[in-house]
């Protein structure tokens, strides 16, 4: 159970900063219809889930037998994933753009992949976050870990479209300002982790 806990809450600060995944969903849910919104989750949750499943596949084999690329992975990746907290929390007051999502349901598709797969945000943590868990775990923790991370890109973007589909007019800037901030100390953190990992296996 700790580690689902641990994968659920690691999960939530993964897909919580707004993002371009959730741009997507947050439009959708303040101007579309309801069976269109959670469509739109639905799609979302899909490409986000397939993209932690290659993270943790492939990105967490090959750290697994190359040593050295842990090592490079950690080192950049801390250095980088903190420049994103960093940027979250100065950019915090920076109006969000909104955008019409009221496409085809095949432009719908393709509009979620590429806000998915298309952004190297989401690639570079979920390769730090998936990769390096499966490294660190034995397998059958590590599997426990990833369900529980799935599970919080399903309760996350659901969430929100509930959320927004009910209080959307109270969805105000300085909302997405306050979790933009918290979300933005919490990457930080975590990439002051990832530097620590790297310094153990340098250092010793």
């Amino acid at each position: 159970m700790d580690i689902f806990l641990q994968g659920l809450m690691l999960g939530l600060a993964y897909v919580a900063p707004i993002g371009m995944q959730n741009m997507f969903v947050i439009n959708s849910a303040l101007t579309q219809r309801r069976t269109r919104a959670y469509m739109t989750a639905g799609i979302v949750v899909f490409f986000d889930v397939t993209l932690a499943l290659a993270c943790f596949l492939g990105v967490g084999a090959i750290m697994q037998n190359v040593p050295w690329a842990e090592r490079a992975i950690l080192l950049a990746g801390s250095i980088v994933v903190a420049f994103i907290g960093i940027s979250l929390i100065r950019h915090a007051g920076d109006a969000p753009e909104t955008k019409t999502v009221d496409v085809p349901l095949r432009k719908l598709a393709f509009s979620a992949f590429v806000v998915t797969w298309g952004n190297a945000q989401a690639i570079i943590d979920g390769t730090m976050l998936l990769g390096a868990s499966r490294a660190a775990m034995g397998e059958s923790d590590g599997w426990v870990f990833l369900f529980a991370v799935m599970c919080a890109s399903t309760l996350w973007f659901f969430g929100i479209t509930f959320f927004l589909q009910i209080f959307g007019s109270r969805f105000t800037p300085r909302v997405i300002r306050w979790i933009n901030i918290i979300c933005g100390v919490v990457i930080i953190v975590y990439a002051g982790r990832l530097l620590a990992h790297f310094l153990i296996l340098v250092i010793g």
